[in-house]
């Protein structure tokens, strides 16, 4: 990976909160709701920005579920998944650390 690919990616992990919201999403889809209500002191506005810029960065799904209301569900793709299971290990080495 070149100096240009590693600044890329830390500027997508690097933002507040995207590590957590994908940390959350490691345990399957969940709705606008359930991540507000799980990522408490997240705004509303802060997290649908971040799950946009998620989705543009191809790392999530979002799914729209035509019930009545209309639900909105969140999940990862393949490449978040894997992005998953590295920030995984360093939230163990974190625990172990820190």
């Amino acid at each position: 990976m070149t100096a240009r690919g590693a600044e890329h990616v830390h500027q997508i992990i690097g933002k507040k909160w995207v590590s957590l919201i994908i940390h959350v999403l490691n345990d399957g889809p969940k709705r606008f709701s359930e991540l507000n209500t799980m990522i408490p002191d997240l705004s509303k506005r802060m997290l649908n920005e971040r799950l946009k810029e998620l989705e543009e960065y191809g790392l999530l799904i979002r799914v729209v579920i035509p019930d009545r209301p209309v639900r909105t569900e969140y999940s990862l793709t393949a490449k978040g998944q894997e992005l998953g299971e590295a920030l995984g290990h360093v939230e163990a080495w974190a625990l172990k650390w820190l």
